[in-house]
């Protein structure tokens, strides 16, 4: 899952969200100084692509950057919090992480999925004969 102009590439899968507490989520939400920004997701990317993916346990993630510049946020999915733990324990996702906390705050959360919402298909049907 590339941002910006990049495609995502056919063997990267889009994370799923279901109900339940597997994968474990993390949602790890950066604040940044907009001039800071674009660097930060670079970094993140570069983690995330040369070491975090290669984690034993990791599952999916999706990196976002706010339209104000402001912040950044990993949407990561894990398939425990113990494969979590070793992934930031690894010597080398820190050079990564360290150039990252030295410009922005990091605040992490860990989730599981209480409920998951669609469209209604009927509201889709009713939108198409709109069209």
């Amino acid at each position: 899952m590339r941002s910006g102009t990049d495609s995502h590439h056919a063997d990267y899968s889009m994370p799923t969200i279901e109900k339940g507490d597997r994968p474990m989520t993390a949602i790890n939400v950066f604040t940044v100084a907009p001039e800071n920004q674009a660097r930060l997701v670079e970094l993140l990317r570069s983690a995330t692509e040369s070491s975090i993916r290669h984690v034993p346990g990791f599952v999916a993630a999706a990196l976002h950057r706010s339209l104000d510049g402001t912040k950044v946020t990993m949407y990561a999915q894990w398939r425990t919090p113990d494969d979590y733990a070793r992934m930031r324990a690894r010597p080398d996702a820190s050079p990564f992480l360290a150039e990252a906390m030295a410009i922005a705050q990091f605040d992490p959360g860990f989730y599981e999925v209480t409920d998951v919402f669609a469209p209604d298909p009927s509201d889709l049907v009713s939108r198409s004969l709109h069209l």
